[in-house]
């Protein structure tokens, strides 16, 4: 005769039994999107940043979510935005509804950005954005914030910040050449890719590089996918130019690099160009991108105490330096921080907190002002400037500007003039 267990007893040992197998059923993870033009330098950067923090989160047991650690899932989402904002729009859709993301992250080009920016509030949905830099990203969020309250922006500065930078070094670079030429007056040509987060960037240089002391010889705005610019090169050459002054987010970047080397340019580039982030530039480039200068984020300095060992790990994993979007680095750290800090993944609890934090991240003191934008200034995130000398991408800026400066900033290079 076979003894019968009750049903309470069966469930009882049920548990029992996976308790000692250790099979216990895990936590639900949280799941991240992360999404972007996966198929550029751009879109590998935003996913390898949040594989670096993803890893060493999980690394730890998760994120501790009230009593409970719960793992980071990612959730990889091509968004095509560089072709196509129509595309971006419904891969932040399917993210959200299809992927089911708790939280978005990336974003590039500002057009597409703007779009999917919608989306995601139409979901109240946390979107952290780490590419993008137009200012109505913003001002949204001044203007209509119980709509738009959900959107942060990570990295980069807003492009109005991003010109006050570029300025700040600009002068710095102008002043040594005007000591190098031995005359006043610097000729810059203005170099910046047909988008709509290079034009606020574009009309402040041309309405205050002369209050600078420097004459504007033309602009040019070739596509940001543009495969030839000797044209427009050429012609900034027969202007007689000292700096050429760019703003480049796509593979333009590259080209230019390649081009003014080939040419022999001996106007020296200074500006945006976030292909020249990459350490894979010079090659890129054949080995004709000396003196090419950019804005960046991340350089072996210590800007905070976070900087030099995300570099060394990111290095290390992938076997290359960050570019800007590896920032989605910084945007999972600050979420896990808000997270526990307190103890729910709710997105009105998380937005009152993030708004009143300052988070030390590898690129700054990440503190948030009304446009959800981070504070660009001495004390919180400044950014860098870099140069490619001999193979190297060495930092030169801030290296002294309004008390800043950082340990291992070497000085700038100009060609040599015949």
């Amino acid at each position: 005769m076979v003894a019968r267990v009750s049903p309470i007893l069966r469930s009882w040992l049920a548990i029992a039994l996976a308790l000692i197998g250790g099979t216990a059923v895990a936590a639900d993870p949280i799941r991240i999107a992360i999404i972007g033009p996966m198929g550029f330098i751009q879109g590998e950067n935003q996913w390898r940043g949040a594989q670096l923090a993803s890893d060493q989160i999980n690394g730890k047991g998760g994120i501790q979510v009230g009593k409970e650690k719960r793992p980071i899932e990612l959730i990889q989402v091509e968004s095509n935005e560089m072709l196509s904002v129509s595309d971006a729009t419904n891969a932040m859709e399917r993210a959200i509804t299809r992927n089911k993301a708790d939280f978005v992250i990336g974003g590039f080009r500002s057009e597409a950005v703007l779009a999917m920016q919608d989306v995601a509030m139409d979901y109240e949905k946390i979107f952290l954005g780490v590419g993008a830099a137009h200012g109505e990203l913003g001002t949204r969020v001044k203007d209509d914030y119980d709509r738009y309250k959900y959107w942060f922006r990570v990295a980069p500065t807003k492009s109005a910040d991003l010109g006050k930078q570029i300025f700040a070094v600009l002068g710095t670079i102008a002043q040594e050449l005007r000591s190098k030429l031995g005359h006043d007056k610097v000729r810059v040509a203005i170099l910046a890719e047909r988008a709509v987060w290079a034009d606020p960037i574009v009309q402040a240089a041309q309405q205050n590089l002369p209050k600078l002391g420097m004459e504007v010889v033309g602009t040019w705005r070739p596509s940001a996918v543009a495969t030839d610019v000797t044209a427009e090169l050429s012609a900034i050459n027969r202007a007689n130019t000292d700096i050429i002054f760019t703003a480049l987010s796509g593979p333009v970047g590259i080209v230019l690099g390649r081009q003014v080397g080939e040419m022999k340019l001996t106007a020296v580039p200074f500006g945006i160009n976030v292909e020249a982030q990459k350490e894979g530039f010079w090659q890129a480039t054949a080995g004709q991108a000396n003196y090419i200068s950019t804005l960046d984020t991340y350089a072996p300095v210590a800007i905070t105490e976070e900087t030099l060992p995300f570099i060394e790990a990111f290095e290390k994993r992938f076997g290359e330096a960050p570019a800007y979007t590896a920032a989605t680095y910084d945007a999972i750290m600050l979420l896990r921080e808000s997270i526990e800090a307190t103890g729910t993944i709710d997105a009105d609890e998380l937005v009152a907190h993030m708004e009143k934090t300052t988070f030390r991240s590898a690129a700054g003191n990440l503190k948030f002002d009304e446009f959800h934008d981070p504070t660009w200034g001495p004390g919180f995130v400044t950014g860098l400037a870099v140069q490619w000398q001999d193979g190297k991408k060495v930092p030169f800026w801030p290296n002294g500007w309004q008390g800043v400066s950082y340990e291992g900033m070497q000085a700038f290079r100009f060609p040599e003039r015949k």
